[in-house]
């Protein structure tokens, strides 16, 4: 992903936010099958799943520390640092959503779904299933 292909605007509405994950799928999706010396994205498809979802949980853990420091040290160098892991964790969901053959409107349209549920209704939902 270059700049060229991504806004960096950090000021971007609610709309643009579904539209900037939009265009990262699209671009995630184009790294199908591409070059692995030449895209990251192609790397972590040509080694598979397994390599995939082993990011997910690298950067699941670097949040979680990330939000550790924040709610230890708040400041402005440990809010970024937690947005930025957010970010990459959010990227390498992104990765294996689209390894999977899911996308974000996949996602979207499940919190759409659960809108208006309570977090305990919800939780009770999926015990039943």
């Amino acid at each position: 992903m270059t700049s060229s292909t991504m806004p960096t605007d950090p000021q971007a509405t609610s709309a643009d936010a579904i539209d900037v994950l939009q265009r990262l799928a699209e671009v995630i999706e184009s790294r199908k099958g591409g070059d692995p010396d030449k895209s990251y994205v192609a790397r972590l498809f040509h080694k598979g799943t397994d390599a995939v979802l082993k990011k997910i949980g690298e950067e699941a853990c670097e949040t979680v520390m990330a939000a550790k420091d924040l709610a230890h040290q708040p400041s402005d160098q440990t809010r970024q640092a937690l947005v930025g892991e957010m970010a990459d964790l959010w990227f390498h969901s992104m990765v294996a959503m689209a390894h999977l053959g899911l996308s974000p409107r996949d996602v979207v349209a499940e919190l759409a779904r659960r809108e208006g549920l309570s977090g305990l209704e919800e939780f009770a939902s999926r015990a039943h299933r």
